[in-house]
Order: C-alpha cells, then structure tokens, then sequence
C-alpha cells in the first residue's frame, strides 16, 4: 500500500518503498544492495503488482522471500523470488502496464485509504465510458501529462480502457492499459473523466484535447489513494497478481459490471 510513502522511488524529500526495500534487502545479505523497479508511482499511490530487479552474483540458501516479509512493515509484502537468465530489466522490459482507479460516492472511513471518494450520486456514466473509449482512438497524451517536456515523446498506446460500476452503483471503477504511461498521466484522465461525469466537461472537449494536444487547458488530476498499479507484463513474464486488493473495495468482486 502506497498510504504511507511518497511514491516508489528513492528521493531526499520522504520515504519511499524502493529505500525500505534496499534497507530491508541490506539487511538480510549484509551488505548494500540496489534495486531497480518496473516504474515510478506518486506518494499514497498504490501497486497490487510490482516488480523489481537486483544482480546478486553469490546464490543463497534460505528462503529470502520470508525473511524479506518478517522485516518489511505491514503495508509493503514480497509474494515471489523469481531467478532470471541473462540481463533482464525491470522497467525497460516491461511491455504491458495496467492501472486502475477506484472511487466511492459517499464517506466511508474504512476506504479512505483505499479508494477516492467523491460525493456525487448522479454520475452521467454512460459519457464517461464514451470519453474512456475515445482514449483506444488515440496514441499522442502530450496534454495528459504534468511535465510533457521532461519526456522524449509522448506517444502512448492504449490497449484497454473503461469504466465499471458496482451493482449499487455507488463504487465506480476505471481501468486502462498501455504499453507506458506518462507522469500523473493516468490521475489526469481520471479527473478528466469525473468532469464529465459531473457535466463539467463534454466528452467533444476531452476528445479535441486528443486531436490536438497542445490545446491550452487547466489539469487537475484525481485524487492519488484511488489509484492502483495492478498488472505488469514482460515478454517472458505474464503471471496474474497475487493481491486480491479490489475484493475489498467491493461487497463482491462478481458485483462489478460494465456499465
């Protein structure tokens, strides 16, 4: 869980789970070790599957798994040790990433962690699947992202989106897929989807942005405790996540449906 860190990458300015993960490595072999991850997260922000990668010339013999678990704190858990051939890379590999984001539309302190609540109870869903749908027509997210220039292009291609409600309608889910994603790229959309979903914003606005994405336009990304890295995938490496996370943010997981 991404509550209590300010995002996945080690930086001066909190911390982070790639510094508890090291310092818990670093223990355990009793001597430095660095790590590399599939990717970065914003601070509260949280992943369901993650990958890592470190070089460790000298094999071992116990169980590093366990007794990575019985140092690391509650809210970050290892669930595989996978020995691989060659120099794969973590990040670089990766192929596939999936996000989702999960909103509740009334208080409830036992999500608050977990989901993003917005207190809205007439959502106009059926343009905010529409305005999720556009995203597969599109490859250029130059105006969905914080800092596009930090980036040596912005082209990103979109396998999957849309949008899933619980059967009361009261917890509303948004997954997408793509082969990369940009800085605060998907919290952006998200927010762009709430605006037309509380008739802020058309879905024709949100699609001119797509055609033309240096259109001038105020961002304001979603909350990020709704949000979820929950599925990465390599080329040699597809495995389902071993968190059922979301079965928590539903009263059933059967109860989501496509709207």
């Amino acid at each position: 869980m991404g509550t209590n860190y300010s995002g996945w990458q080690k930086h001066p300015d909190g911390l982070s789970v790639q510094q508890v993960l090291e310092n818990c490595l670093g223990q355990v072999f009793k001597k430095p070790i660095y790590i590399v991850g599939c990717g970065r997260t914003d601070a509260q922000v949280h992943a369901s599957q993650f990958f890592f990668h470190m070089d460790e010339d000298k094999p071992w013999d116990f169980d590093l798994a366990f007794r990575l678990n019985n140092l690391l704190p509650d809210d970050i858990a290892v669930f595989d040790i996978i020995s691989m051939d060659g120099l794969p890379h973590a990040r670089f590999d990766a192929i596939e990433r999936s996000y989702d984001y999960f909103i509740h539309t009334y208080k409830d302190p036992f999500l608050s962690s977990f989901s993003s609540m917005y207190l809205t109870n007439d959502w106009d869903i059926v343009s905010m699947k529409r305005a999720a749908n556009l995203l597969l027509k599109y490859n250029d997210y130059h105006a969905f992202c914080k800092m596009p220039d930090r980036n040596q292009h912005t082209i990103c291609n979109v396998s999957a989106a849309d949008i899933f409600a619980d059967a009361t309608g009261d917890k509303l889910r948004f997954h997408i897929t793509a082969n990369r994603f940009l800085g605060k790229m998907v919290r952006i959309i998200v927010g762009k989807l709430l605006d037309i979903g509380t008739r802020k914003l058309s879905v024709d606005e949100l699609e001119s942005h797509l055609v033309d994405p240096q259109l001038l336009q105020i961002i304001k990304p979603a909350y990020p405790q709704g949000l979820y890295l929950s599925k990465i995938k390599y080329p040699y490496l597809d495995i389902p996540p071993r968190s059922k996370f979301n079965q928590m943010l539903a009263s059933d997981i059967n109860d989501w449906r496509a709207v």
